[in-house]
């Protein structure tokens, strides 16, 4: 019986998870879902076949990247929008159509070997992008498990990367409303509703407005 790790903290990994234990039951998962239950040691003990590190944001150590086979899911076509928030970063800057790209990892950021990547919309709430994420990322990697895989090299000269959008950047500012159209406004509302720190705008009074839902008209 093949071993496999499954680290995360984010809830469409999860599901991802969840869903390749129930259509894989001659596999041994372990799943982890939160950075408070991971622990270094139970990669040892575990000693996995291999190791999926889904949506996880933090360094895995170079040690257990030479020892273990570690793939990684990460929601853009790489070798763009490497890096952090890349959701977010692809929808502000008004892409339509996104990836779910499966990878190798190596030791560099988002930079691996390429074994998987299936496009998606990026239209709608996040829980729907979430949605589209998981369902491609299960298809993705039960055949991975299932079937094995071929590596493909990124080709590094169109690579591009982006950090992650930190608190103060969900503000909506008046130079934005000023000077943005409704779309990217839209945009920038859509994309940063639960989970992630909502959009909001500044009042007079020193309080934040957060606004969680939008449209607009031609």
């Amino acid at each position: 019986m093949k071993k496999i790790l499954c680290v995360t903290y984010r809830s469409w990994a999860t599901n991802i998870y969840n869903s390749l234990s129930e259509a894989l039951p001659d596999y041994d998962f372990k799943i982890i879902n939160t950075k408070e239950d991971f622990e270094l040691s139970m990669v040892y003990d575990f000693n996995p076949d291999l190791i999926l590190w889904y949506g996880w944001s933090w360094i895995v150590p170079d040690e257990i990247i030479d020892k273990y086979i570690s793939l990684c899911l990460h929601p853009s076509p790489l070798p763009k929008y490497r890096g952090g928030s890349p959701i977010q970063n692809q929808i502000i800057n008004g892409e339509k159509i996104s990836a779910v790209t499966v990878f190798k990892m190596g030791k560099g950021l988002d930079d691996g070997d390429i074994i998987s990547q299936l496009p998606f919309s990026l239209e709608g709430d996040i829980k729907d992008i979430f949605k589209r994420m998981s369902d491609l990322g299960f298809s993705a990697t039960f055949d991975i498990i299932t079937k094995g895989y071929l590596l493909k090299r990124q080709d590094h000269t169109k690579a591009t990367a982006f950090k992650r959008r930190k608190l103060k950047d969900s503000e909506i500012t008046i130079d934005e409303i000023q000077t943005k159209s409704a779309e990217y406004l839209h945009n920038k509302i859509r994309m940063l509703t639960d989970p992630y720190p909502n959009a909001y705008i500044k009042c007079n009074d020193g309080k934040k407005l957060y606004i969680t839902k939008s449209h607009y008209h031609d």
